[in-house]
């Protein structure tokens, strides 16, 4: 069963005017093969708690995500640089192409990365993004949603993806989500609440493990546009 989204996805309304209208180039084997690439500047200490990037806190459900960032063989990948961009509690993201009648928040920027330990975990401290309309079709909303981007130990296995919400109602009417045809694919894409890893009276925790390779991998999600 595939796992990977198709390019054209007609429910996805965007897909009818990217996906490829010939047939893809095979690059040579090996071609892509090399490192991944070096980034400007560290990361800083800071930037995994999206709650403190500002002089006040942020408004919404405070929430930690976190998970380990694997390889097809359930090996750990170490110092990865993964990054995360959502939308605020309200569901708008900080961008000028986002002018849906929602309110931003001077507190949330919605943007952050960390580096993968010893072990490839990861961990942010974030607060649970809102639902926000996005014109697919008749009264369509985005379910709550987190962007994550990584690079693991080589360039061709570059990931972007989308983590959801254990629960969240929206996910069946999803064109997104639902383009992905297995549906244990669709089930890797969606967090798990952690008991463990929440924190009492503070934070709920999510988990999400990444698997960036392979059979088990977590699958590419295209962002809309």
């Amino acid at each position: 069963m595939a796992v990977e989204p198709p390019y054209l996805y007609p429910d996805y309304v965007g897909t009818r005017l990217r996906a490829p209208a010939k047939p893809l180039v095979r690059l040579p084997a090996g071609s892509h093969d090399f490192p991944a690439p070096m980034f400007p500047r560290d990361v800083g200490p800071a930037e995994f708690d999206l709650t403190r990037q500002h002089a006040g806190e942020p408004l919404g459900e405070r929430i930690i995500v976190s998970g380990r960032v694997l390889d097809s063989d359930g090996r750990p990948i170490r110092n990865t640089v993964v990054e995360l961009w959502q939308a605020n509690a309200a569901g708008r993201y900080l961008d000028q192409e986002d002018q849906h009648p929602a309110p931003l928040d001077p507190n949330f920027s919605g943007a952050g990365r960390c580096i993968t330990d010893e072990d490839g975990r990861y961990r942010f401290v974030t607060i649970k993004p809102g639902a926000y309309p996005w014109k697919n079709h008749h009264n369509a909303w985005r379910p709550a949603h987190i962007h994550f981007s990584l690079f693991g130990q080589h360039f061709r296995s570059r990931l972007v993806t989308q983590m959801y919400f254990p629960g969240d109602p929206l996910m069946a009417r999803d064109p997104i989500l639902q383009s992905v045809p297995d549906q244990r694919g669709r089930e890797r894409l969606i967090s798990r609440w952690d008991p463990e890893t929440t924190v009492p009276e503070w934070a709920l925790g999510y988990q999400w493990d990444i698997v960036l390779r392979g059979r088990e991998a977590t699958p590419f999600e295209e962002e809309h546009g």
